[in-house]
């Protein structure tokens, strides 16, 4: 079995990264991240029109690119390597998976082509003040009223929620949890920007009044899809935390070669090295269970729900070890607020807590396996 990306693929990678080293160089992120919206939608427009990468991995027949998983694996290590400001993760990740799981044509017809198109940036509501990323979680209520619904209660931690054009909710009904698809600015909305560690991915706190919503699927029926909608989203995130942790390897390395102390490189001292032998082979192992986790997405392989919680679990690790060593390897200019190595590192805090921390998903992991 030949899990070596094809050349095809290997020219996605270096046309992204072409495109994200001239769109979203650090300077460009420093300045993104002091905003309100987060991102900068010309620069979104272009992702769309340009390279296509919001339709990558939808169905040509919704007016995507109809790519697998493996290329959106690509994508996603690209944009975590230079901390790409956008609403990305939040629409390609969580809410076009979402969509594409929930079995609702309809749906699908109506929200995907605006997706695909970058006229739409969507996101899923799932967390509420538990912090919990599973269905017990969920208690926002959704009640029936005449021939439609409405939702009551809040949401927290809602990636790019405030600036998301469509949020898909996951709120509890007497049938169970349901999936509910609602305008950002429908009436009885209320988003309020939260103040983050990590301010290169916004995120929002979301109070519903009596907000009209549209069910998605089947009343009570959205556990499963809201699982395998976890899943994707975890590999992906595991893919950007590689991408990550391969940026921080790489500064360290560089700075190792170039910082002089005591007349040498400091890369020549034995500590320094250790230090970057162990952050590669923590990266390398990383690389293979995010890729190995993309290839059972892309063939909806059994083994999807067993090593996404393991690629999430792992990378997370790898991602702050290796984020936490650049600082170290950098000495006292690593902990200066110019120096880019602290925007890593608080990315790497925040993606290691996203979606469940690797304490949770190795509970997950023993649970699917049956231990």
């Amino acid at each position: 079995m030949n899990f070596a990306f094809s050349e095809e693929q290997e020219e996605l990678r270096r046309a992204v990264h072409r495109f994200l080293e001239d769109k979203s160089p650090m300077t460009e992120v420093r300045r993104l991240m002091e905003t309100t919206e987060g991102y900068d939608p010309a620069v979104w427009e272009q992702m769309a029109n340009q390279l296509g990468l919001q339709g990558m991995a939808i169905p040509e027949e919704y007016g995507g690119a109809g790519f697998g998983y493996v290329e959106l694996i690509v994508v996603f290590e690209e944009m975590g390597a230079c901390l790409v400001c956008a609403p990305y993760f939040s629409t390609v990740a969580l809410a076009s998976n979402c969509l594409l799981s929930c079995g609702d044509e309809s749906a699908k017809k109506d929200y995907l082509p605006g997706i695909a198109s970058g006229e739409t940036i969507a996101t899923l509501a799932i967390t509420e003040d538990s912090g919990r990323w599973d269905l017990q979680g969920v208690t926002l209520a959704a009640r029936r009223q005449g021939d439609g619904w409405v939702l009551d209660g809040h949401k927290m931690f809602v990636i790019d929620g405030h600036s998301a054009s469509l949020v898909l909710v996951a709120a509890r009904s007497e049938a169970g949890v349901s999936l509910f698809a609602v305008e950002g600015d429908a009436a009885g909305v209320t988003r309020t920007p939260l103040a983050t560690m990590d301010q290169t991915r916004k995120q929002a706190r979301l109070e519903f009044s009596s907000t009209p919503a549209r069910l998605l699927g089947g009343d009570g029926t959205a556990g499963p899809v809201l699982t395998r909608t976890l899943d994707l989203a975890a590999v992906a995130l595991a893919a950007e935390q590689v991408g990550g942790a391969q940026r921080c390897l790489d500064m360290s390395v560089e700075y190792a070669k170039t910082r002089i102390q005591f007349g040498r490189p400091i890369g020549s001292f034995q500590a320094i090295k250790h230090k970057c032998a162990d952050m590669l082979l923590e990266v390398e192992s990383a690389k293979s269970a995010a890729y190995y986790a993309g290839w059972a997405a892309a063939e909806d392989s059994d083994e999807l729900p067993v090593v996404a919680s393991l690629a999430k679990s792992y990378c997370s690790e790898a991602y702050f070890h290796a984020a936490a060593e650049n600082i170290q390897i950098h000495g006292g200019i690593g902990f200066t607020w110019e120096h880019d190595a602290h925007l890593y590192f608080k990315r790497a805090k925040s993606s290691e807590l996203l979606l469940g921390d690797p304490t949770y998903h190795r509970e997950l992991l023993a649970q699917r396996i049956g231990i």
